[in-house]
């Protein structure tokens, strides 16, 4: 359980490195030139790990379900909307909403789906994430 909380952290960095590198170049270019760039290499650097391990045309893709696709779609938005939003709003006001969005969805997909665990628990825990948001985004008061 450790290794996957370990795991899960580090694509956590992974997503806040991805976004500030992409944000840098969106200043550069535009946010969706440098989405465009993130995909291009991204699928260069796909291919190749998926040609050394041998693995890039596993599976039978036409068993999937067609909205299983959807997710390249969704990515491109996510990282286009991204790369635009913080260069206007900064890196940790972006990070936090997009993470107040992914705990937002995720808890009401659990719920929706069944999933084990207390909902009340859940909703309780992303009502104090956004408390913290509004917290630290507050102005500080001049005395």
């Amino acid at each position: 359980m450790v290794g996957f909380a370990a795991l899960a952290v580090l694509a956590g960095v992974l997503v806040s490195l991805s976004r500030q590198i992409n944000g840098r170049l969106a200043l550069s270019t535009s946010a969706l030139h440098s989405s465009w760039w993130n995909h291009i290499v991204g699928l260069v650097f796909i291919t190749v790990v998926g040609l050394l391990a041998g693995s890039l045309f596993a599976g039978d893709p036409a068993a999937a379900p067609w909205w299983a696709y959807l997710g390249g779609v969704i990515g491109v938005v996510f990282i286009a909307a991204g790369s635009w939003l913080i260069a206007r709003i900064g890196a940790a006001q972006t990070a936090m909403l997009i993470i107040a969005g992914q705990m937002i969805s995720g808890v009401v997909l659990d719920i929706v789906m069944g999933t084990a665990g207390n909902p009340t628990a859940r909703i309780i825990g992303v009502a104090l994430i956004l408390a913290g948001m509004w917290v630290a985004r507050a102005q500080p008061t001049k005395v």
